[in-house]
């Protein structure tokens, strides 16, 4: 957690809130990647 506030220290808070953001928007692109790459799937079973 300290190196958090250092970061915030010497970055300044918005590039750090953009850091956080981006990596949970990479996460979720990850999830929809995955769901399309499965819809072919499901669409020549139904």
């Amino acid at each position: 957690m300290s190196e958090l506030y250092a970061l915030i220290g010497e970055l300044g808070f918005p590039i750090v809130v953009t850091l956080i953001l981006l990596y949970r928007v990479e996460a979720k692109l990850d999830q929809v990647i995955q769901s399309i790459d499965k819809l072919p799937e499901k669409l020549t079973k139904a």
